[in-house]
């Protein structure tokens, strides 16, 4: 991907209304030309019409409301200043419900500190997933009034995505194969709460109490450790590092005991189970001794090309234009995000900061 290193960087700051005009001011054109071109692009994918992705967009937002009114009063207030239709940015929030599952393939990791540790806690990620959302992603930190600030890496127009929050609450997600239904909380929602939280029981609450659309995997780094929640409509189960381990890794089948018969009812993404394996084996291989050097080169890593850990478009005749569009760690003791656009094999690791 050639072009800019450097993502634009948006801050906003007040009440709800006020951060999302702040959004649609700043950020015009992106929100604009993701909203034109958002339908066009999940159709490469599933066939829907405007008319019923708009309907789930709606009802969507009814459940949303009850959730937390204050971040649809945000998305109105960029609506407002973007000129676009809140219709058009509910869209956004909820294209990934208008299929059972992506086929993106992200793999994702966190890790404690403990003694001998390069560094603090981490959690990275490659974001796999349509090169055409580059022109539209920004890194953005949000200063609400009366919530913990945080900085995210996301499509203009979202209303969250993968960042840390200011008590130390960083946060990194991947598609979960698993039942789905239309109509929910949109999970972009239930993130964002998330960012308000201080503590990994916060963050459970917190997507427990959600009316849940589609199935999700939430990678964290928390003060309580690294935690990994796989969310179903059902349930959340969270996965904490195994005994004598300081991590714990995720890419996109089911991996708690309670939920693996799930994986037997949906197809696997990206050769999940190969990729969860290789990421595994090099974290095993690095242990306490890995720090930014080692991490980089674990999201960049091309064992079992092209379905590899680091993803290039390849001859799929469905999901080949899927790569790796960037991939992102984040460090949460210092609010700091090292994230490559583009595959982070061959583009730099650009530094942000909360």
């Amino acid at each position: 991907m050639s072009g800019p290193a450097r993502y634009r960087e948006i801050s906003v700051s007040g009440s709800p209304r006020e951060l999302g005009r702040q959004v649609g001011e700043a950020a015009r054109e992106e929100v604009r030309g993701f909203c034109a071109v958002a339908l066009e692009r999940v159709n490469r994918t599933v066939s829907i019409s405007r008319e019923r992705a708009i309907q789930i967009a709606q009802e969507s937002c009814e459940f949303a409301r009850r959730y937390r009114p204050e971040y649809v009063e945000e998305l109105e207030g960029t609506a407002e200043a973007a000129g676009v239709s809140l219709d058009d940015l509910m869209v956004l929030q909820v294209r990934n419900q208008y299929q059972p599952e992506e086929a993106g393939g992200c793999t994702s990791v966190s890790f404690a500190p403990s003694q001998g540790f390069r560094s603090g806690p981490i959690v990275a990620q490659t974001w796999d997933n349509d090169p055409a959302l580059d022109p539209f992603t920004v890194v953005l930190t949000r200063h609400p009034k009366n919530a913990p600030s945080f900085i995210s890496c996301t499509q203009a127009g979202l209303i969250s995505y993968m960042g840390v929050n200011e008590l130390g609450i960083a946060a990194c997600v991947n598609t979960l194969p698993a039942p789905a239904r239309p109509v929910g909380v949109p999970h972009y929602f239930i993130l964002r709460e998330a960012y308000e939280a201080g503590t990994l029981d916060e963050v459970v609450h917190s997507v427990e109490r959600a009316s849940r659309a589609i199935p999700v995997n939430i990678m964290m780094s928390t003060p309580q450790g690294p935690a990994d929640l796989e969310v179903t409509l059902d349930a959340v189960h969270v996965l904490m590092p195994e005994r004598n381990s300081t991590w714990v890794a995720h890419t996109n089948h089911c991996v708690h005991q309670s939920l693996r018969p799930v994986n037997d009812e949906f197809p696997e993404l990206a050769q999940s189970h190969s990729r969860m394996t290789r990421i595994s084996d090099l974290l095993s291989e690095h242990g306490t001794q890995a720090g930014l050097p080692q991490i980089k080169s674990m999201l960049s890593d091309h064992d079992n090309f092209p379905t590899s850990v680091c993803r290039h478009a390849s001859d799929d005749p469905v999901t080949g234009f899927w790569e790796t569009v960037f991939a992102i760690i984040i460090e949460p003791e210092s609010g700091r995000m090292h994230i490559s656009r583009g595959t982070p094999c061959n583009n730099p690791f650009e530094v942000y900061e909360l």
